[in-house]
């Protein structure tokens, strides 16, 4: 059981260095590459889709499953619903308990999760879908929460699944969004990220020194932030928990703090849009959304950073780095060779992922 998640980090990593390689060595621009990677695109998302639904049910392994997997049983027993803040997760298990084995409940939630990634890769990237998409996977929170985190996971599935419909129907994003935010509270930081970069728009440069002025704030404030924000009330008495905590809480989660490692890895694609934005002078109106959004959600974060499971918070900018970092890469001809380059920044982004969670871990 305890080899589950290392097989599966494993396997991305040889994963990586051949799709790091068929970029380096091939050129990805030719159709008949690129129908290649999309049918390895699609067998990917069956198999990671299946082995994150089969995976044991523990709570050791797998944090909250095992709590959710009680829940549903009891569900299944004749329990009443339950009311809680995260209505639609909740009621979406009701339902399910009522026609389909725990084991199909965990393999849906798994679909929910990917497949939003697939979707907006495919819209956003076209026939270059595949590399976002597998950034996407190889991410540093990526299964944490098809495994873990399932609420947090959905809610931001659901939030790129509406960013689908960005050019087309704005007010089908707007639903997709409310349906994460009903999926997990949380997700109100990456909308109002979205609301603020909106009304931005037009400076990234107030959005980028904004971001910035975040890290003394946060040095200097200390955890007044995490009391702050707790104080409004926005995310739930489980979630406001993940702010402050008990010493039980900070039992579970060790490294808090200040976390200038996970800074430098966040700063990445803070970078990224510098130089694509402000340095490339590039005019995408999607991309200023997203890396506006990113940038936004991201400075909360740093804000609370000292909180038990600052990760949490951390995750609700995090599901749009990889996207962040490669979309201009994929849309536009800005250096050269960059088809190249793409793979080598697949190869580093996945090592940071394997190096944090199989080597120092």
């Amino acid at each position: 059981m305890e080899e589950y998640t290392g097989k599966f980090y494993n396997t991305m990593l040889v994963l990586t260095i051949v799709v790091a390689f068929h970029s380096l060595s091939f050129d990805i621009r030719n159709k008949k590459r690129l129908a290649e990677l999309g049918v390895f695109g699609i067998i990917l998302m069956i198999f990671v889709i299946l082995y994150m639904g089969f995976r044991p049910v523990s709570g050791w392994v797998f944090g909250d499953m095992s709590t959710y997997n009680r829940i549903y049983l009891d569900y299944q027993s004749g329990e009443p619903y339950r009311q809680t803040g995260d209505w639609l997760f909740y009621r979406f298990m009701w339902i399910c308990a009522k026609v389909m084995t725990p084991r199909n409940f965990f393999i849906l939630v798994d679909i929910l999760y990917v497949v939003p990634m697939y979707l907006f890769s495919k819209k956003h990237f076209r026939r270059y879908w595949f590399f976002c998409f597998f950034m996407l996977m190889a991410s540093f929170s990526f299964w944490g929460y098809g495994t873990n985190g399932l609420r947090n996971g959905l809610a931001t599935s659901f939030f790129l699944w509406g960013l689908v419909y960005f050019k087309d129907n704005k007010w089908l994003m707007y639903a997709f969004f409310l349906l994460g935010f009903m999926m997990h509270k949380s997700l109100i930081i990456a909308i109002a990220a979205f609301a603020i970069a909106h009304f931005l728009k037009d400076k990234p440069k107030l959005i980028l020194g904004g971001w910035l002025a975040a890290i003394p704030v946060s040095l200097v404030s200390g955890s007044f932030w995490n009391s702050f924000f707790e104080s409004l009330g926005f995310f739930g008495e489980r979630t406001e928990g993940y702010l402050t905590g008990d010493e039980k809480t900070l039992e579970q989660f060790s490294a808090t703090g200040f976390r200038w490692d996970f800074l430098l890895y966040s700063g990445i694609a803070i970078f990224a849009g510098w130089y694509f934005i402000i340095d490339r002078k590039l005019k995408d109106k999607f991309y200023t959304q997203l890396f506006g959004t990113y940038a936004v959600a991201n400075a909360f974060w740093i804000l609370v950073i000292r909180a038990a499971f600052s990760n949490r918070f951390a995750y609700l900018s995090w599901f749009m780095m990889a996207p962040v970092i490669i979309y201009p890469l994929c849309k536009y001809e800005i250096i050269k060779n960059q088809y190249r380059t793409i793979g080598s920044i697949i190869l580093l982004y996945y090592l940071f992922t394997y190096l944090m969670l199989m080597i120092l871990r």
